[in-house]
């Protein structure tokens, strides 16, 4: 069960990330330049008021924590990491290998 929602959550986070992808490409077509939304922006349009107070919270678990981890990953692109976790939740939904020279028979 927990590999079906993983595979299921896998798909629709990596349709996610295409669909920003496209979107990315199609913003920087009409613009003549290269235009990427971060995960920063894609927060504070999703979440308005929670996406501020982001700072704080973490600041006040961590200080360094802000610094060191959560702002580097909110410049990223979205659609980037939405693929990479896309792709590791498929990774890690799928079914176990069979065995290699081993009967399957008695």
């Amino acid at each position: 069960m927990l590999r079906f929602l993983s595979r299921l959550l896998g798909y629709v986070v990596l349709a996610a990330g295409f669909v920003g992808l496209v979107y990315d490409g199609a913003r920087s077509i009409a613009n003549n330049g290269v235009r990427v939304t971060n995960l920063s922006d894609l927060l504070m349009t999703l979440f308005k008021e929670r996406g501020s107070a982001l700072q704080g919270s973490v600041e006040s678990v961590a200080p360094w924590l802000w610094q060191a981890l959560v702002l580097p990953l909110t410049l990223a692109p979205a659609c980037l990491l939405g693929l990479g976790l896309g792709a590791f939740l498929l990774w890690l939904g799928q079914p176990p290998r069979e065995p290699i020279g081993f009967l399957s028979r008695p």
